[in-house]
């Protein structure tokens, strides 16, 4: 069984190698690809999906029916956005504005639900606002948000993904309205995520990661004994951090927090890389359900090339761990005819979804692939 102090001295031991690898190896592995491949690349997963998906408008099945603006598909929407910005397409947008269309730019559930996945769509619905401002396409989002900011309740976000969902659309309408409420409210429902559910928060300042809600807490152990970190639930906090610090001003209140917290998390995921480029879906017991695994993959991918592209990270260390991480996706997860393999169903834990595999199948295939799109489409803002 590793201790604690045998984990940090073989996490310090690695960061300090790669490093080194870093500033001195010299592989074709470790060049970043060519934004005309990256485009390529994204080009052809975003054709699969819309092929198959020819109507943005259709229910999905699963285990059961649920409507198509639901946080799975919002994800993969927030990363189609990001192609569309990248590669302007007239399709791409009218696909995007097709499914806000057949939603009547609603979310699931009315405009005064509070939970985060059902807020996911009002991200693309906001984007599209600001690309053709008709007031329909963000009534009911503002509405949902409105609830919130005019309550006292702060506990809504009790698991981590939920940051993902909501954060970004808060931000995004403190912006478009010059109203820092939006901003307040925003963080007093992250910092109680952060230090409070679950008895003293979600975030372990120690590890620099979170645990995915109070079920990981511990004394939840991995069978290694190590803490439970899952890689997707890390992604999404990730992902937020990014997304908030894209939208809000350089001087918006409580950014210098989310900022320091991002640099310690991208400062704990560098040594946590599988030698094939990957991260397992259990970050410290890569044995536990351990293997390729895209969407944590994706997400650390896009909130390093992010930190880079805005002058927070050493590309010394980051630039060959994100080269390694988009040509293992791009090279063992990308199927010939643009399918995305190695994606963890959905869940919240190593065991869910599985197994994760090549040809394996999740039960949604769109949130994997707005993780690839927005790692792809940040990789092509590098230099």
């Amino acid at each position: 069984m590793m201790t604690h102090n045998s984990g940090l001295i073989r996490k310090a031991f690695l960061l300090c190698a790669l490093v080194f690898w870093g500033a001195f190896q010299a592989s074709a592995d470790n060049k970043l690809p060519k934004k005309r491949k990256v485009l390529q690349t994204l080009t052809l997963a975003n054709d699969y999906f819309m092929q198959k998906w020819p109507d943005p408008g259709k229910e999905i099945v699963t285990n059961k029916t649920r409507p198509s603006n639901i946080w799975t598909r919002g994800v993969y929407y927030v990363g189609l956005m990001e192609l569309y910005k990248a590669d302007p397409q007239q399709r791409y947008y009218d696909y995007a504005v097709e499914w806000g269309q057949k939603h009547n730019w609603g979310l699931t559930g009315g405009d005064h639900i509070r939970h985060a996945d059902y807020q996911t769509c009002g991200q693309t619905y906001l984007e599209l606002y600001k690309m053709d401002p008709q007031p329909e396409r963000i009534k009911s989002i503002k509405a949902s948000v409105d609830n919130m900011v005019n309550s006292d309740k702060v506990d809504d976000w009790h698991w981590i993904d939920a940051l993902l969902m909501a954060m970004p659309v808060y931000a995004e309408l403190g912006v478009m309205y010059e109203d820092e409420t939006y901003f307040e409210k925003m963080y007093e429902l992250y910092n109680f995520t952060k230090t409070q559910h679950g008895g003293k928060g979600l975030y372990n300042p120690e590890d620099k990661l979170w645990w995915r809600d109070k079920d990981f807490v511990p004394p939840y152990k991995e069978p290694n004994g190590e803490d439970c970190y899952w890689s997707r639930g890390n992604g999404w906090v990730v992902a937020a951090l990014v997304r908030v610090m894209d939208i809000m001003p350089k001087d918006a209140p409580h950014r210098e927090e989310y900022q320091k917290t991002y640099l310690e998390m991208m400062e704990a995921l560098v040594p946590l890389q599988r030698e094939d480029g990957f991260w397992n879906v259990s970050l410290h017991d890569p044995n536990h359900y351990g293997g390729k695994e895209t969407t944590g993959t994706a997400l650390f991918t896009y909130g390093m090339a992010w930190g880079l592209n805005n002058g927070l990270l050493d590309g010394k260390v980051y630039k060959p761990v994100i080269a390694k991480a988009w040509a293992a996706m791009e090279n063992d997860a990308l199927h010939p005819n643009g399918y995305l393999g190695y994606v963890q169903g959905t869940g919240k834990e190593p065991k869910d979804g599985q197994p994760v595999t090549y040809t394996s199948r999740p039960d949604f295939e769109d949130y994997g692939l707005g993780c690839f799109l927005l790692a792809g489409t940040e990789i092509m803002k590098m230099r």
